[in-house]
């Protein structure tokens, strides 16, 4: 009948809601979507322990980094020497201590200086319709078609003397490094984010914002470039890891910080004469690499499952 209100047989039961229950803010969300994820927070735990170790190290291991003892030479781990001693018998704790800040400190400004110039040219790239993009699309597939490393050393040979005479040798040479690597690895994060920006401008909530008036600059800081984060933080993670291998890899080769700055990877280069005689010189610096990239994979891994809400976690 007309007024009956027996269901269907066929009708599907309507899920009840929780009248009055709070809302999930999204940041508590992701949160709650990351801790499930064992393997980010396992890393997020040992990332933490590096960094709480080379800031508050020099308090716990007083110890000066370039004091030599020539009676220790090549000391395997001791007590007097937790990680032992290197050809002039200066302390490899206390060194890796130091180094560690740096290597860490080299990741975070290169990644950046990615992340900066990989927003700001994609971001533009996707906003604009006619030659600009084109122009900005034909650099950055220019500058990934170069080889970075030849490069790197070759601009790294260039100007770091230079660089050293008007900064000092620490300012100097790291200043050099961490433009140059970002300015070696912004081309990725630019095509994500045009990728990003590409799909966005065409939203509703982009079309009302450009129906009332707004300009590109508040729709691109506003309203897309706050949507189009989450990519941009798990790309983040990836350029700080392969900052840091960049740095070891200069450092190894001996185009990075001189032996009195000693970074991971110039720890490493130190030791690759003395492999037989001395493993542990190498071992403790390669561990210390390998842990901090490994974390920072994990955690971006963690990242980009926990602000994907399409993924099931």
């Amino acid at each position: 009948m007309a007024g009956s209100t027996l269901a269907s047989p066929s009708a599907e039961p309507v899920p009840a809601v929780a009248v009055g229950a709070p809302a999930v803010s999204p940041a508590r969300d992701t949160w709650r979507r990351f801790k499930r994820h064992r393997l980010a927070m396992g890393s997020s735990v040992v990332l933490g322990l590096l960094i709480f170790g080379v800031v508050i190290g020099p308090w716990i291991w007083p110890v000066p980094i370039n004091e030599i003892d020539f009676a220790a030479q090549l000391e395997t781990p001791s007590f007097a020497h937790p990680l032992g001693t290197d050809d002039l018998g200066q302390d490899i704790l206390a060194r890796m201590i130091y180094g560690g800040r740096i290597s860490l400190a080299v990741g975070l400004a290169a990644m950046m200086v990615a992340i900066l110039v990989g927003v700001v040219i994609g971001a533009l790239a996707g906003m604009s319709r006619g030659a600009l993009a084109i122009i900005l699309m034909w650099v950055t597939d220019l500058f990934l078609s170069l080889p970075q490393l030849p490069l790197l050393l070759l601009v790294i040979y260039l100007f770091r003397e230079q660089l050293k005479a008007a900064f000092g040798v620490e300012g100097g040479v790291f200043m050099l490094i961490v433009v140059v690597i970002g300015g070696l690895r912004w081309m990725p994060v630019t095509r994500l984010v045009r990728a990003q920006f590409l799909s966005l401008r065409e939203k509703e909530f982009v079309e009302a914002a450009r129906a009332q008036g707004a300009t590109k600059f508040r729709q691109i800081v506003v309203h897309i470039l706050p949507n189009a984060l989450g990519p941009v933080i798990v790309a983040a993670t990836i350029e700080v890891s392969s900052a840091i291998i960049a740095e070891s890899t200069l450092s190894f080769l001996g185009l990075g910080f001189p032996p009195d700055i000693p970074t991971w990877g110039r720890l490493l280069f130190d030791a690759k004469d003395h492999l037989d005689s001395a493993p542990h010189w190498a071992l403790f610096p390669g561990i210390a690499i390998f842990l901090t990239v490994l974390s920072i994979n994990f955690i971006g891994d963690g990242l980009r499952d926990a602000l994907d809400p399409r993924r099931v976690i």
